[in-house]
This record gives structure tokens, sequence and C-alpha cells, in this order.
């Protein structure tokens, strides 16, 4: 019992919504998440990680998020003083998808680095 366990049911079922929610959502895209979904996902890790007393654990579980948003401030400080762009677009998955990336192939790479990211967090951090 106790709080983690707690956690973990959640944690689980938010996963296989999710993963219920890209099968449905499968290639073209029918269903886009938008902000109010992305940042409950956001907030719900926070949290989960806050209340299990290890908050470092987000390193792993949001590393693709922070590296998505310090695209943008890269790219947006870099144009402003160069005028020249790091990436082709940001967000940098969009400089994937200018690059030729296709969704699905971006969405499995986002997926396996948050996986390999979140596996190393937990062992330095659990």
């Amino acid at each position: 019992g106790g709080a983690n366990t707690e956690i973990g049911i959640l944690s689980a079922l938010v996963t296989g919504g999710a993963f219920g929610f890209l099968t449905v959502t499968l290639n073209p895209a029918k269903i886009f998440m938008g902000d109010t979904g992305s940042l409950f996902f956001g907030a719900l890790a926070a949290s989960a990680c806050i209340s299990m007393g290890n908050p470092f654990i987000i390193i792993g579980v949001g590393s693709v998020y922070l590296f998505e948003g310090v695209s943008v401030i890269v790219q947006v400080i870099a144009y402003k003083l160069t005028g020249k762009r790091v990436f082709k677009m940001a967000p940098f998955h969009h400089h994937l998808e200018k690059s030729g990336w296709n969704e699905n192939k971006i969405v499995i790479w986002a997926i396996a680095v948050t996986l390999a990211i979140s596996l190393v967090a937990a062992r330095l951090f659990v």
C-alpha cells in the first residue's frame, strides 16, 4: 500500500489511456491533443514525482519536453542576435518534419528517447 502504489496505479492508467489515444489517432492524425492535454500530462508527471518525494526523476520523464522548449528559446535568441536560425523550424519536432521525418518516426523517436532517459533517471534517483 501507500502513496507510491497509488501513484504507480494512476501512472499506469494514464499511460494506458495515452497509448489508447495514440492508437485512435494514428497517422493521419484525427484528433489533436493540444495544450490542454499536454499540460495535463506534464502537471501529472511533475505532481507524481513530487508526491513520491523524488522531484529529480522529472529530469528523465520530461527530457524531451524540456529539449523542445529549449529549442524554441535557442531559436529565438539566435535569430535576434544573428538573424540566422539554428533549426529549420522550432520547436525541434518541426525541424525534424522539415528535415523529412514523418510524424510516426518523430513520435517513436520521442517515446524511445523519453523511455531511455527515464530508465537512466530511475536508476540514478530512485
